[in-house]
């Protein structure tokens, strides 16, 4: 997608008018607000009428308001209707985007609907996987929130369903669409860091809602949600409003912290190195901190062994994530190679490069070094014939150099990202993660769960997408 910076106030006003009277005659205030941030200081293609696409979203909860109030920023796209499991949130879905959205408790009745081109799964975990191929052989497109499954034996089930239909799959991993990502891409094959050997990603967190405590509405009930829809294909038990608000805890229906944050660190790193994924997988944790009923770690170490490759060297992957985090939290990477690191952000990256410098003969003779215990003529037998020791010409200077890169305010990756999806649905196109690829960010975040269950560690064939003995 083509984007410009820089462009005048009044242009822009001129043109997000022209813009929001296409995308519908009353959008959302939300809506409104948002598509105002996002086509600032950029260049989009407006839509014909006939062009529009009208999407439906399944599970209203945190990521599904702000998944479909990012999609309709799109300009040519309009929600016809909502589905959820608990009916504080079908009615405010009708309050944010407008009574005419039909709202349902069945999904089922959504994929039924001829009016619907593309549907947003934004469900618990344990959902995705069933939704997805539902949806696609129903012949909808399909955007569906990551990880993409809650057990790797649905990933090709998936993948087989989404070359059958026709259909658009795209993932909910949105930085392989950000810029920060695609900058940090093209750094990396320009060998910018030298040879990569190592990469750093953790994703910490200090607060009762980053670790998923999330408030509980005092309406709920068995009369207002679905209890046993909620369960169906897991563990029989009786109403529980904190399993159902808070979900993300439980193994039953979520994915622990691998599968809602590791997964986002696989899928932003393998974009950046045309990865497919690594072959061994080793985790450790615990529950440390939120002894709340929950039965997922709070905290959580993995290791990840990634193959050579035509695109990358052999390197070690080492991720974590603590919701206890007295350092405040924060999402970070680093990216480490023999001449430099990238270290990248929401925000921006910075590659800092230290020359790795030739010592000096004083450095030779009087430094750190083993020749300082040798005889003293061997002492200067070194100092006579320095450059045959290090013939090395690299500089003598250890001086760092660093070079950033920033978006413009307000950018938001994952309005590109659905920019990417709906581009994709109008001009039969590919998207930035389809199933395959969602799949392999998806495996290692859920082996990892697995590893640290089991106790062992876990090997996968990421060219062939199976477990290895």
């Amino acid at each position: 997608m083509p984007t410009h910076y820089g462009r005048s106030r009044r242009s822009f006003l001129k043109k997000f008018a022209a813009l929001s009277a296409l995308t519908a005659s009353s959008l959302p205030a939300a809506v409104l607000a948002q598509q105002q941030k996002a086509l600032l200081k950029r260049s989009v293609k407006t839509v014909s009428p006939n062009n529009r696409l009208q999407i439906a979203t399944i599970g209203m909860g945190i990521i599904g308001f702000i998944d479909t109030v990012t999609a309709l920023s799109v300009p040519g796209v309009e929600l016809v209707a909502a589905g959820d499991l608990y009916d504080g949130r079908l009615a405010h879905a009708k309050e944010v985007f407008g009574s005419h959205v039909v709202t349902t408790r069945n999904y089922l009745e959504i994929l039924e609907r001829e009016d619907v081109d593309a549907v947003l799964i934004c469900t618990p975990d344990h959902w995705h996987a069933r939704i997805a191929i539902d949806a696609l052989k129903a012949g909808k497109h399909v955007y569906c929130e990551k990880p993409m499954v809650q057990d790797v034996v649905d990933g090709k089930k998936i993948v087989r369903a989404e070359q059958n239909s026709g259909c658009v799959l795209q993932v909910g991993s949105q930085f392989v669409s950000s810029i920060v990502f695609e900058e940090a891409r093209k750094q990396f094959a320009a060998g910018a860091i030298g040879e990569l050997n190592m990469i750093e990603a953790r994703y910490n967190r200090n607060s009762a809602i980053g670790a998923w405590q999330y408030t509980i509405p005092s309406d709920a009930s068995l009369k207002t949600v679905d209890w046993e829809q909620f369960i169906s294909g897991t563990k029989r038990r009786p109403f529980d409003p904190v399993r159902f608000f808070r979900w993300r805890n439980y193994w039953d229906y979520g994915t622990g912290v691998a599968g809602d944050l590791f997964v986002h660190l696989f899928s932003g790193l393998h974009h950046i190195l045309s990865s497919n994924g690594p072959n061994r997988i080793l985790a450790t944790g615990g529950l440390r901190f939120w002894k709340d009923g929950r039965d997922v770690p709070d905290m959580m170490l993995g290791l990840c062994d990634y193959p050579e490759t035509e695109s990358h060297p052999a390197f070690n992957l080492t991720l974590q994530t603590n919701f206890a985090h007295g350092g405040g939290g924060g999402t970070d990477m680093r990216l480490i190679g023999s001449e430099g690191v990238m270290d990248l952000g929401f925000r921006g990256l910075t590659i800092t490069t230290t020359p790795r410098y030739t010592p000096s003969k004083k450095q030779v003779i009087d430094g750190y070094n083993s020749v300082r215990t040798f005889s003293k003529s061997v002492q200067q037998e070194i100092i006579d014939n320095y450059e045959q020791y290090y013939p090395n010409k690299q500089s003598t200077s250890a001086e760092k150099s660093i070079m950033e890169f920033n978006p413009p305010e307000n950018y938001d990756e994952r309005f590109d990202h659905f920019i990417h999806f709906f581009n994709a649905i109008r001009t039969n196109g590919s998207v930035a993660e389809d199933a395959t690829y969602g799949f392999r960010a998806a495996a290692p975040a859920v082996l990892t769960n697995t590893s640290y269950l089991k106790k062992k560690q876990m090997r996968w064939d990421p060219e062939k997408l199976v477990l290895r003995a």
